[in-house]
């Protein structure tokens, strides 16, 4: 075989590999990128103005746990083709299932509530009514999933993926960039700026809260079993997790970047905020882009939130649940999706609605799902009977228990501060 023949071989190769991944890729990049919603971005925002890029190295360190935490679900999947909610049901009971099932929905619910709240604060810069985005946003998720397939439904939340990659450019456009040697310095060398007071550690579990949620889990695993991945596309599954994971990071990253570079220093409490404060100062194109991207993170959030609350419903009590089917098919999957959505948009529109009070209970309701979710998981995880071939190695347990148990014990933490905030000395605000 000549030079030519073989380089047109490998050539062959490398296209078939990238067709595959494309085939199987979408639940892991979706659910990681989703991640990066409307809480979330304002998390990464108000971290950088606060902490400039001092808190880089923390996030790097969230791409192994993100990782790890979100492979699990895959193999879950694959290996029993059930949803999460479903296999918690087999797994350990009604008592225990009906507990997840209850706590989910009511979590996904307010969190949707937060999602509605960054959409329309976002538009309401550009001058958009809020009951104009609430219809405008209910309209576009209506139509994503009645076209009666899962994978139009993921094409279509890819374009959304690729829209939160906005803020990658945004560092390009700030003048006072931070050099390159200052950036690898704050991602290499952990600093905690001002001693690891009480501020610092809210600042941190807010950040560890946005990159894993309990819906997250539930979405990833039910996604996986309504696009019919089999035990073959494992390996893609983990290559389409890790890849969401390095682009969760890395949006992460450059919110703070630019957040660091033109508001450290600023007191900013939303992503609005900042978005209002850069077009009304030097930086209007930066603005606008941030409060385009703030609306789409919050859009993102919203499509997958609420498909995680609907597939587990359907999984607990038996029905039709999946995106493969028509409203006639499965009515029920359909019905909870729009009621839970309708819901949480009127919620918005009721003047005085207490959206600061509901914030903060999803802060609190979250960390309180979280732990309970993750030792589901790792419990599930070491059953052979379930899992057969696809148990946790030791190894996996080892990563795995630590990052558990240092989330139930920072989550408590975490808790204790946001509900009795003079225990901890805190002096913080919740995040909006």
């Amino acid at each position: 075989m000549n030079f030519w023949a073989r380089l047109f071989y490998k050539y062959r190769r490398v296209i078939k590999t990238i067709r595959m991944f494309l085939i199987i890729s979408g639940p892991g990049i979706i659910v990681m990128l989703a991640d990066n919603d409307a809480g979330g971005i304002t998390t990464y925002i108000v971290t950088g103005a606060r902490y400039k890029f001092n808190l880089l190295w923390f996030l790097l360190l969230l791409l192994p746990v993100a990782y790890f935490v979100q492979e699990m679900t895959v193999r879950l999947g694959v290996a029993t083709k059930r949803g999460h909610a479903e296999s918690i049901f087999h797994a350990f009971g009604p008592f225990w299932g009906w507990f997840s099932l209850l706590d989910l929905l009511l979590v996904d619910w307010l969190t949707l509530i937060t999602e509605f709240i960054g959409m329309t604060a976002a538009m309401s810069i550009f001058g958009v009514p809020p009951f104009i985005t609430v219809i405008g946003v209910s309209a576009v998720m209506g139509i994503m999933v009645l076209q009666g397939r899962y994978w139009t439904w993921e094409k279509i939340a890819f374009l959304f993926c690729a829209l939160n990659l906005v803020y990658i450019p945004c560092a390009f456009l700030v003048g006072n960039r931070p050099g390159v040697m200052e950036i690898l310095g704050n991602l290499t060398i952990p600093n905690l700026p001002g001693g690891f007071t009480p501020d610092l550690f809210f600042f941190l579990m807010a950040n560890i809260g946005t990159t894993i949620a309990p819906w997250m889990i539930f979405f990833q695993q039910s996604a996986v079993v309504d696009k019919g991945m089999k035990e073959k596309d494992l390996v893609w599954g983990k290559v389409d997790t890790l890849v969401g994971s390095f682009f969760t990071v890395l949006v992460a990253m450059f919110c703070v970047i630019v957040a660091g570079s033109v508001l450290g220093g600023v007191d900013v409490r939303s992503a609005a905020q900042a978005a209002r404060t850069l077009i009304d100062g030097n930086y209007q194109t930066l603005g606008t882009l941030l409060a385009i991207g703030l609306f789409n993170a919050g859009l993102l959030g919203a499509i997958c939130i609420s498909l995680a609350s609907s597939w587990a419903f359907g999984e607990v009590f038996g029905w039709a649940h999946s995106l493969n089917y028509k409203v006639k098919q499965a009515p029920w999957f359909y019905g909870c999706y729009f009621f839970t959505l309708f819901s949480a948009g009127f919620v918005v529109l009721i003047p005085g609605a207490p959206l600061v009070v509901i914030t903060l209970f999803v802060q609190v309701v979250a960390v309180t799902l979280l732990p309970a979710s993750l030792v589901f998981l790792l419990l599930m995880l070491n059953n052979e009977e379930l899992m057969g071939k696809y148990k946790n190695t030791p190894a996996k347990n080892i990563i795995s228990g630590i990052i558990v148990i240092t989330i139930i014990v920072l989550s408590t933490l975490y808790a204790i501060s946001v509900l009795f905030p003079e225990i901890m000395g805190q002096g913080s605000k919740p995040l909006m």
